[in-house]
Order: C-alpha cells, then sequence, then structure tokens
C-alpha cells in the first residue's frame, strides 16, 4: 500500500525534474501603442508612444533605457567611427596587387557625409513614469531614463514617451530612398525599450550590428500621405479604408478626400514593428493552406515582375517542408517588403532589396531563430544567423531537389577565415570583433557548420528532433548556448559540452589524418593522427576491392555515448578515443590486398581544415 507522504514524495520529485528539464525563465513584457504622424516633404514625423511595461524580474530598477537607433546616422557617430576604423583593416590583395580593406560596403564612410538634412535622429522630448516626467540622460543611440520612483519586482507601470524623428538617408537598413528608389524603410525608427534580462541590462550602443527585444503586442497608427502605399509587421487594422489590395481588391485606393489616411497595425507576440512606405508599391499575395497569408510587396518594374512572381510561388512550395522540418510558422501572415539594403528580419516581416530567392528564405528562417527563439544576437549571433544559414541552405536544397550536401558553401568560408589567421572566437560579442569579416563568418558560416557538425556527430535523424524539439520548447524564451545545447543532449543521449566549449569558445581547428598502416598475416593495423587540437567522434570507412564496405565508427570519450548508424554500412564501433591521446589505432581482419581504400569523414561533415591527409587509396 502506497502511503500520502510517498505520493507527496513522487510529486515532488515529478515537479522538480519537469521544471530542470524545461525551465521557466522569467522575461519581461510590454505593450506598445504607438502614433506617428509623417511629413513626406521634411522626411520628418512627430509621435507619442504609450507603454505598458510588466517587470516580471525579482530585481527593483532604478533606471530604465531605450534605444535611439537613428542617432547613429549623425557624422563621428560611434557608427561613423567605427566603420572607418574597421575600414583601415587589410584583409589582403585583389587579383591585381589592390589592397582590399575590411569595409561594410554599404556604411564605409557615408555617415561622415551626411548634409544636416540627410541625417537622421531621434529627439526624445520626454518620457513620463505613470504620469511624471523623468530625468533622461543621452548616450547616442541609447536614452537612459532615472526614474523618481523605482519599478517593483512583477509590478506593472505605463510609460509615455513623446518623439521626434528625422528619417536619414538609407544607409544601413533603415532610411528613405534606397538604391531601388524606395521611399522609406522604417526599422529601428521608435524608442524602443532596451531588454532586461537575468544578465542585466542589455544596452548596446548600436554600430550596425544586432538586436534584442522584449516580446509584447503592439497597436501602431501610422498617418501619412494617402499615395503612399505601407507594409509591415502584424496585421493591417483598417483594410476597407486604406485599401490597395488589403481589402481584396487589388486596384483599390483609399477613397478619402483628406490628404493623409491613417494606417492601423496590431501585432501580438513580437519583439519589434518594422513597416516600409512608397507610392509605386504593389503586392502578390499567397494564402497558405493551413499556414499564413504572405504578402509580396514591391516597386512595380516591368523586368522584374516575372521574378517576383517566381518568388511568391517558390515561397509557397516551400513552406509545407519548412513547417515539418522546422516547425508551423505561428502567425496569421508575413511580409517580404522592397526596401532596405540587402536583406533584413523582423517579425513577422522582413525588408529585401530584390526577388531573390536565397536571401527570401534566409530572412524568413529568422523569424525562427530571431522572431521566435529571439537570442541575445549581440552575445550570440551565430545562434541566429547560422542557425538562419543553415535552414536557408537546407530549404534552397531541398527545392532545388538535390540530395547532396548542403553546407558546403559554409565550410568553405570558414576554411578559408581559419587559412586568413583572422579567426575569433565565436564566443565574442557582435559589437566587438576585430574585423567585419571574422564577424561575418563566424556568426554565420562557423554557425551553420554547428548545426550541420551537431549532425553529423548526433547523426540526421536525431538533428531532425532536435530541431523540433528546440521549436517547441524554447520558442518566446530567449534561449541561449546552453539551453540548445542540454536540448541536444536530452534528444540524443549524447554528451556534448565539450563541443560548445571548442567550437564556440575558441577557435581550435579540426584535423585528423591517417597515419601508419601496418599488416599482420591477414590482418591490418590502421593509425590515426589528430593533429588539430580539437577532438571530434571519427568516421573512417574502408572500401574493399569486392565493391563492400564498412563503416569504422569511433566514439569521442567525453560523448559518453554514441550516434545511431546512418545507413545500410556496416558499422563497427571501435573503443572510444580518449581526447587526450594524439594517436589510435583499430584492427581489420581482412589482409591488405583486399583493401581499395581508408577514408576519415567521407560525408565532409566533420570541418577539417585539411582533407588532403583524409583519405589514402591502396595501389
Amino acid at each position: 500500500m502506497i502511503n500520502k507522504c510517498t505520493i507527496v514524495l513522487s510529486l515532488l520529485l515529478f515537479s522538480f525534474s519537469f521544471t530542470n528539464a524545461q525551465p521557466d525563465r522569467w522575461q519581461q513584457k510590454i505593450a506598445y501603442n504607438i502614433n506617428v504622424n509623417v511629413n513626406v516633404e521634411k522626411n520628418q514625423f512627430s509621435g507619442v508612444e504609450r507603454i505598458d511595461y510588466w517587470n516580471n524580474s525579482p530585481d527593483t530598477l532604478h533606471r530604465v533605457f531605450f534605444h535611439l537607433y537613428w542617432n547613429a546616422f549623425q557624422p563621428n557617430s560611434m557608427m561613423d567611427v567605427r566603420s572607418r576604423e574597421l575600414g583601415k583593416t587589410v584583409l589582403g590583395t585583389d587579383r591585381d596587387g589592390n589592397p582590399i580593406y575590411d569595409w561594410d560596403d554599404r556604411v564605409r564612410d557615408r555617415i561622415q557625409h551626411l548634409q544636416p538634412d540627410e541625417i537622421g535622429y531621434d529627439s526624445t522630448e520626454y518620457v513620463k513614469l505613470n504620469g511624471v516626467a523623468q530625468k533622461l540622460i543621452y548616450h547616442e543611440t541609447i536614452l537612459e531614463v532615472q526614474l523618481t520612483t523605482p519599478l517593483l519586482p512583477h509590478s506593472k507601470n505605463s510609460f509615455e514617451v513623446a518623439f521626434n524623428c528625422q528619417v536619414p538617408i538609407q544607409i544601413r537598413r533603415s532610411g528613405r530612398d534606397n538604391e531601388e528608389g524606395i521611399r522609406y524603410s522604417m526599422s529601428q525608427w521608435y524608442p524602443k525599450m532596451v531588454e532586461y534580462d537575468y544578465q542585466g541590462w542589455n544596452a548596446n550602443p548600436y554600430i550596425a550590428r544586432e538586436f534584442y527585444g522584449v516580446w509584447g503586442d503592439y497597436v501602431v497608427n501610422i498617418t501619412i500621405d494617402k499615395n503612399y502605399m505601407l507594409a509591415g509587421t502584424g496585421t493591417i487594422q483598417n483594410p476597407d479604408e486604406v485599401e490597395y489590395g488589403y481589402n481584396g481588391d487589388e486596384s483599390s485606393k483609399p477613397k478619402t478626400q483628406k490628404s493623409k489616411i491613417t494606417w492601423k497595425f496590431a501585432a501580438q507576440n513580437v519583439h519589434d514593428f518594422v513597416w516600409a512606405a512608397d507610392t509605386a508599391y504593389t503586392m502578390i499575395k499567397k494564402q497558405i493552406p493551413n499556414g499564413p497569408l504572405f504578402y509580396f510587396v514591391y516597386k512595380k518594374v516591368d523586368s522584374l515582375q516575372s521574378r517576383w512572381e517566381n518568388l511568391a510561388n517558390t515561397i509557397e512550395k516551400s513552406y509545407p517542408y519548412i513547417a515539418k522540418t522546422f516547425g508551423a510558422y505561428p502567425y496569421k501572415n508575413y511580409s517580404f517588403i522592397q526596401g532596405g539594403d540587402g536583406g533584413m528580419e523582423y517579425p513577422m516581416a522582413t525588408l529585401i532589396k530584390g526577388p531573390s530567392a536565397g536571401t527570401a528564405i534566409h530572412e524568413f528562417m529568422h523569424n525562427w531563430y530571431q522572431g521566435l527563439m529571439g537570442t541575445n544576437e549581440s552575445l550570440y549571433p551565430w545562434m541566429d544567423e547560422g542557425f538562419a544559414t543553415y535552414a536557408e541552405l537546407r530549404v534552397s536544397n531541398w527545392l532545388r531537389g538535390d540530395t547532396g550536401f548542403a553546407f558546403a558553401s559554409s565550410y568553405r568560408s570558414y576554411f578559408r577565415l581559419v587559412k586568413s589567421g583572422m579567426e575569433e572566437a565565436m564566443i565574442t560579442h557582435a559589437d566587438h570583433f576585430n574585423t567585419n569579416y571574422a564577424y561575418s563568418v563566424a556568426s554565420y558560416s562557423k554557425g551553420s557548420i554547428y548545426l550541420a557538425q551537431l549532425g553529423y556527430i548526433v547523426g540526421e535523424k536525431n538533428m531532425d528532433k532536435i530541431l523540433l524539439e528546440y521549436y517547441n520548447d524554447w520558442k518566446f524564451k530567449h534561449p541561449n548556448p546552453n539551453d540548445f545545447l542540454r536540448l541536444a543532449e536530452k534528444v540524443s543521449g549524447i554528451e556534448l559540452h565539450w563541443y560548445n566549449q571548442y567550437w564556440i569558445n575558441s577557435t581550435r581547428t579540426i584535423d585528423y589524418a591517417i597515419g601508419d598502416i601496418n599488416t599482420n598475416g591477414n590482418t591490418v593495423s590502421i593509425s590515426l593522427k589528430r593533429i588539430g587540437l580539437m577532438p571530434m567522434p571519427i568516421d573512417v570507412l574502408v572500401t574493399f576491392r569486392d565493391g563492400s564496405q564498412e563503416m569504422h565508427y569511433i566514439p569521442m570519450n567525453l560523448m559518453y555515448g554514441e550516434k545511431p548508424a546512418e545507413n545500410s554500412v556496416k558499422r563497427i564501433t571501435e573503443k572510444e578515443w580518449p581526447w587526450v591521446n594524439p594517436e589510435y589505432s583499430f584492427n581489420i581482419d581482412m589482409p591488405l590486398s583486399e583493401i581499395k581504400s581508408i577514408e576519415i569523414d567521407p560525408s565532409q561533415r566533420m570541418a577539417d581544415v585539411n582533407r588532403v591527409n583524409n583519405k589514402i587509396v591502396v595501389p
């Protein structure tokens, strides 16, 4: 008979194991109600935002911070100086012997030359807390608000913020009059509350890199000349008033006699809001069965019309595969909007310069890793950019019907960085890389390899399970690297702390080689060498002269487990390889004369920096 104490103890143990398997980490919550009035002649607007802010932390907050991103677009700003300083670094020479500088070509020294009517600014008139004006301290792109009354733990408070902005010439992501002539690309356009989390305030000055925000609800009302068509985050609340196709009539325009019209948007559980506007926008709509409504909003140019139509068809075709592989898109709609300076992700929308399918898929996949996970990109840019790159390459391969390795381009990029001697650890804060080059490759290429190579370590079937479990367990919870790692360990049954320690926290490289081959009668002894400083489990494929094969799988001792066999090739699991040992050997019970070749990592998923020594063909 089970007594009551036993039942209570069992329930407590169950509760403890559940909460440890999936932590319920606190996070702040916010609700914005933003009203702005745009002057399209002066490229300026004024606005008031009313904010409800829930301090769900255990801390008393004596100050808060706001991002004022557009103050970066002024001569001698931190973004300007940082760009010009990085541009002095020589990465190498081109084919003609000319130096290659470490510019971000979109920024270069353009900010330095902006005129007063071309700069951007966000001038905050006041910030009120519960109706009382607060003391403001400007730190260029960060506004510090010293509170007269602190925000107590687990309390709700209300702010009111009045602001005046000038839209900068489009230089980086946001602005006006980009290269394709899009009038307004309105990202990072409003005073945005800085995220406060378990690591404290994340008040990062804006120097053109990554973002992090508080999840919440947005009501945004934009009053603008009625000749402008808008698109953005969220769902339009007054489609019959604004028209332009949102009401179902593709050719309709606002019927009001007034010169301006107010566009009303709403979005729930997002961490940012973007919009764009132009007088020559048109739209394609694609409603996915059991999925979102896609908007493709672009400047109609006859020579590009078919490409935009092809892009719409490509996204329609790819969505079921994306949902099956990475999880379903949870919002009602999503917009691909022509604008910006390339491709830039925002919740429920992206700005893209043109109808490139690769760029569009990459930005759409950000809605999983930037939009739904909301990882701190400044600290862990690879968890967003790298994961989105992995997803982009995998989806693109599927669209082509290509069953080959999807990630070769990322590996090549990483190998070039290693060879350059400029690599920095992925743990480096996004703003503090020494070069644009090292940041870009670490975040995008090496970040995508993190997942591709993890598939090699745990097996591809486990990798697919990890992707979906990550979506199910961590959406809307700001996961960090250890959160992802623990989930991967839970799914695979393999210990993986060593993987993050080497791949993320260091620049140690992988390099394995086939060493000596010795015979003893009908037995062949194969020696392997670990030349690089990063240990890995090893696949060694032995091909025999009769065409048969066998895979010798060598787990690395820190894994305390092994991946499942991945194909029909006979697999022999050898004893584990201690990570401290530079050499290892195993035997094949077959005469050397019967062996055709021996190859380390035939799938080439392991980022071995020197593959020349990975294969031996027996004469």
